[in-house]
């Protein structure tokens, strides 16, 4: 309350964060001004409730073929509202119903790797990361758009040919690997000589 009558001995204090330690100090005033402040109180805890704030920077992709990597932004403690705080990951391939759902019991996580052998390289899944703790499951982030890994490339460079340009050296040339929707993009070659 910003004034509090001269005759009341106690106030409520209102909007506070869940689960934070606070303490309180007590000054008079008067129409001269304001005292000392009293000394701090005892440090008190506020009560637990569901979080509100759900992850962000939802993205992830990559790892290796049959997996589907998720990553995340760690929600801060002061946010966590309560004890048993953890991650709860939802997903699904695009244009499907249905989601699956785990659960990340560590409040340090910022990854989670779903690996299953059925996953086709680059395929999108939508993507959702929610918070709970020991009060209730809270919010949930925006669905993000995520690949699954790729796959090594199934075929071999054509048309691989060699000129030599001086005592030394050899100009290797070849047709570049086409862009595979399966296999995704080639991120370099690899030249042998023997």
């Amino acid at each position: 309350p910003e004034v509090i009558s001269g005759r009341s001995h106690q106030a409520t204090v209102v909007g506070l964060s869940p689960w934070v330690e606070y303490e309180f100090r007590v000054v008079a005033s008067n129409s001269v001004g304001i005292g000392e402040p009293s000394r701090p109180s005892a440090l008190l805890k506020t009560k637990a409730a569901v979080p509100v704030v759900a992850p962000t920077n939802i993205g992830g992709g990559g790892g290796s073929r049959s997996e589907l990597v998720i990553t995340w932004e760690p929600v801060s403690e002061e946010l966590q509202n309560g004890e048993g705080f953890g991650y709860i990951v939802m997903f699904r391939p695009l244009g499907s119903t249905t989601w699956t759902k785990a659960v990340v019991a560590s409040v340090e996580s910022s990854k989670y790797i779903y690996r299953n052998e059925s996953i086709t390289p680059l395929s999108p899944f939508e993507v959702k990361v929610g918070v709970y703790n020991n009060e209730g499951e809270g919010t949930l982030s925006s669905i993000s758009i995520i690949y699954s890994g790729e796959d090594e490339p199934q075929m071999a460079p054509a048309g691989a040919s060699a000129l030599s340009v001086s005592a030394a050296a050899v100009e290797v040339s070849w047709l570049p690997i086409p862009w595979n929707r399966h296999t995704g993009r080639v991120l370099g070659y690899e030249v042998r000589g023997w």
